[in-house]
């Protein structure tokens, strides 16, 4: 096998991205402190072809040297918007027909394997702060709580790490055929 150079990986211009018709997910940073890690983000939003991310409260947001360190340009071409607190993200997506899931770890939550997303409902998917995670007052505003199973002796995953599992499990079951 052969790796393959960066032009033969047919990927779309920024133009093309933003025309192109996007997985019906908008990513939602709840506090989230490190700059880095909102890159990272960015990253993957333009990856799986997510429709926005909104940043809220003390995120960071672009134009910014250290989110771009890891965004490389995905800040073009991805959407955002930005909230000063997640509750008004999370009323604005409720306005526009998102279902709103908090990603966290509480009673009752759904695990992310057998968690099926409805492919005509939009969604929206909330991340925590790096320490605190997402604030209660979010997580009671939600539609429900999806949980990424873990079977070590850490009880979290890097935030940039759970937004691509849950992006890319999400893109699977919304954008495959079935």
């Amino acid at each position: 096998m052969r790796k393959l150079l960066n032009e033969e990986l047919n990927r779309k211009s920024v133009d093309e991205f933003k025309q192109a018709s996007k997985t019906p997910v908008i990513i939602v940073l709840d506090n989230v402190r490190s700059l880095n890690n909102v890159g990272s983000v960015f990253r993957t939003a333009d990856a799986f072809l997510v429709e926005a991310v909104y940043l809220c409260g003390i995120t960071g947001c672009p134009p910014n040297k250290d989110i771009q360190k890891t965004a490389l340009g995905s800040t073009e071409s991805v959407a955002w918007k930005y909230f000063k607190t997640t509750m008004e993200a999370v009323e604005e997506l409720r306005q526009n027909n998102y279902k709103v899931y908090a990603i966290e770890q509480t009673e009752s939550a759904i695990m992310l394997n057998d968690f099926i997303p409805v492919k005509t409902q939009k969604v929206a998917i909330i991340f925590g702060n790096e320490v605190k995670g997402v604030q209660q007052e979010v997580i009671d505003a939600s539609a429900g709580v999806i949980e990424i199973p873990q079977a070590g002796t850490k009880h979290s995953i890097n935030i940039a790490v759970s937004v691509g599992v849950v992006t890319w499990d999400l893109f699977q079951k919304l954008i495959s055929p079935s």
